[in-house]
């Protein structure tokens, strides 16, 4: 019936021309009898023709869509069963309907109907959900696939990319990777030498780098007296990496046999198709490396992330205090075109922080120029509030002691802002000051971490020394002479340097001994330092109890941890971290905590065997390499501890 009307609406033109030759002929036989008779004869003659031409015209087309009708549903077919992608039919249960041979063959199987998907490969399950982007890949065996998840008809697409992995590998093992190396302290140990002994240190670090270049396939070009160029490929840094880049221990090792021993410190830049772009890159690693202390290698990527590698020694002392020098000098002018100082620490401020800012407010003095210490009051231990009941009775200080929420009312475009013992803004006492900040200054003695203070003018950090307090020391040496410190002053300042170095005995050198005989020139009383240092009976009995939860891991790490619920102040926690190292068959030491703001804190402490820095910078902190500390966002110190043993299990097993 279909067929009938489809042939009568094709003829109807056809029938509509007949009709009007009709009348055409009428029109002609009333005018002249023989036109007509012809006209009519031939009119019909051609009627007939093109009837029959159309009716094979229609029969023949039809064919020819039944013909490729035919064909196209062969093709489908075929494309269905033998096309190079993977499809394969869910029911609600998630078992295989149907799948075609090429399916089969991915996982190797005769047939997949009636085979559960996750047990065809347990990938899927984070495939099939409604969120997933459409590039997701699986891999079986040696080969990769792109998965597409056609949920409302619940159909799988496999198709094969491995090629295109490959190609994508190897574009990507063939990025070109700078590094800048710089042999630290080389300048400084060169003068003390003769030309003989310079010229042998100098051929053995030339020839260490160049060997370690030639062997790893990388272009290597010395550039100055301590510096070189590397240029290289992901490829090659990968397989440094795998190595923990030797080149640091050979460097060392080998030159300590010729002089004092130098270290190697490299940044690289990695990631980016810009050669420029790779150069700031390593520039802005290596920059990182020597805020950390040198001896080590940072790999910086186009999209912000860091990798560190080596920093198994301690900071080198500088010998030559011309840096301090210029320091002091480029803050002098910076203080005196402020119009007021602001001085900030870390949350929950130490000696060390108090007493550092209690120097840079001094120097504001000095230079005739408004200085004030910013305190959170509410945020004070036992120590510091014994420090602040001292400064009460000086008026003239204590005046200068403010709250955050008046340094916001009081700054202006003109004030500046010096933030000590940190460099982390997450870490300060209230970041809405260095937000507001047009000016910032940092002053601190810790390694340096990806976390830091952005826009700063001036920034002096140094690894190497004992505390802040110390470095401030030297800063005011440099100052103008008008006015001298204060006894309290002197003596915070020298509480300061004492607190860190646990009574001199750690991380002190001959700097840190000369700036406490310039405070102790100036007045501080030793004794006010015993005092405002002494402890009670609750916090002796307190701390025992944290150590009689020690647990020993092997390697002779110690991990004690206080009690779910009970905030423990955190001079406490580390004041438990430094007792535990002095422990028989303690190398490092871990104590786990609830803190007052509600976060689990960890402080760390090691006499050098193992990197306590880096440990903690896994888990969101840092420090030094003997003593660091983090604070997490958990509920519970058992999940703290589990990620702590994690990532001190992960360290001691890379070796590094």
């Amino acid at each position: 019936m279909t067929s009938f009307f489809r042939k009568r609406a094709i003829r109807y033109p056809l029938a509509a021309v007949s009709l009007l030759g009709v009348l055409a002929a009428v029109f002609l036989f009333m005018f002249n009898f023989w036109i007509g008779l012809l006209y009519t004869v031939i009119f019909f003659a051609l009627i007939g023709s093109s009837w029959k031409i159309e009716e094979q015209t229609y029969v023949d087309t039809e064919k020819h869509i039944e013909t490729m009708s035919y064909r196209m549903k062969k093709v489908g077919e075929e494309a269905l069963l033998e096309l190079p992608i993977g499809i394969i039919l869910l029911n609600e249960k998630q078992i295989i309907e149907w799948a075609n041979p090429y399916a089969a063959q991915i996982f190797e199987e005769e047939s997949l109907i009636g085979e559960e998907l996750f047990e065809l490969s347990e990938q899927f399950r984070s495939f099939l959900k409604d969120d997933v982007p459409d590039d997701l890949t699986m891999t079986v065996g040696d080969r990769s696939f792109r998965l597409a998840y056609k949920p409302e008809d619940r159909l799988i697409y496999l198709f094969d990319v491995t090629k295109k992995r490959e190609i994508e590998s190897l574009y990507y093992a063939d990025r070109t990777v700078i590094g800048i190396l710089l042999v630290d302290n080389y300048d400084e140990l060169a003068q003390t030498m003769d030309d003989q002994t310079r010229s042998q240190l100098n051929s053995l670090v030339t020839s260490l780098i160049n060997s370690w270049g030639t062997d790893n396939g990388i272009f290597v070009k010395r550039v100055s007296s301590d510096r070189f160029i590397a240029v290289f490929n992901e490829s090659m840094l990968n397989d440094l990496e795998k190595t923990k880049f030797a080149i640091l221990d050979d460097v060392r090792e080998k030159t300590a046999k010729q002089s004092n021993g130098l270290t190697l410190s490299i940044g690289v830049g990695a990631g980016s198709p810009s050669l420029v772009e790779l150069g700031e890159l390593a520039q802005s690693s290596l920059d990182l490396v020597l805020g950390r202390g040198g001896d080590q290698v940072a790999i910086k990527r186009s999209d912000g992330k860091l990798k560190f590698f080596g920093g198994k020694t301690n900071p080198v002392e500088k010998r030559t205090r011309v840096r301090a020098r210029v320091i002091s000098h480029a803050l002098r002018d910076l203080i005196q075109g402020s119009d007021q100082i602001f001085v900030m620490g870390h949350k929950m401020p130490d000696m060390d922080a108090i007493g550092a800012a209690i120097g840079v407010r001094k120097m504001a003095r000095m230079n005739n120029v408004p200085g004030y210490v910013v305190v959170n009051f509410d945020e004070l231990d036992a120590s510091v509030n014994r420090l602040i009941d001292e400064i009460e009775q000086d008026p003239d200080l204590y005046d200068h002691f403010i709250h955050p929420d008046e340094v916001l009312a009081k700054m202006t475009d003109k004030s500046l802002v010096v933030i000590v013992d940190t460099h982390k803004p997450s870490m300060v006492i209230d970041e809405r000051v260095i937000d507001k900040a047009e000016k910032l200054v940092v002053i601190d003695h810790h390694r340096r971490g990806e976390e830091f203070v952005q826009n700063t003018m001036l920034v002096y950090m140094e690894p190497y020394a004992s505390s802040t307090a110390e470095l401030v020391t030297e800063l005011i040496e440099y100052q103008p002479k008008n006015e001298k410190l204060t006894m309290l002053e002197s003596t915070a300042m020298l509480a300061g340097i004492v607190v860190d170095t646990k009574s001199f005995t750690l991380r002190t050198g001959s700097r840190t001994f000369e700036a406490a005989s310039y405070l102790r020139t100036n007045g501080a009383d030793t004794v006010l330092v015993q005092r405002l240092l002494k402890e009670n009976i609750e916090t002796y009995v307190e701390r025992s109890r944290l150590i009689e939860t020690v647990e020993i891991m092997d390697g002779g790490v110690a991990i004690a941890k206080g009690d779910n619920g009970e905030p423990y102040n955190s001079v406490l926690i580390a004041q438990t971290a430094d007792i535990l190292l002095t422990m028989q068959g303690v190398s490092a030491s871990f104590v786990i905590a609830p803190r007052s703001d509600g976060k689990i804190g960890i402080s760390a402490r090691s006499l050098g065997e193992l990197n306590v820095q880096r440990v903690m910078e896994q888990l969101g902190g840092g420090g030094h390499l003997t003593n660091a500390a983090t604070q997490l966002t958990l509920d519970t110190v058992e999940e703290a501890e589990e990620q702590l043993k994690q990532v001190i299990l992960d360290d001691q097993e890379r070796g590094d």
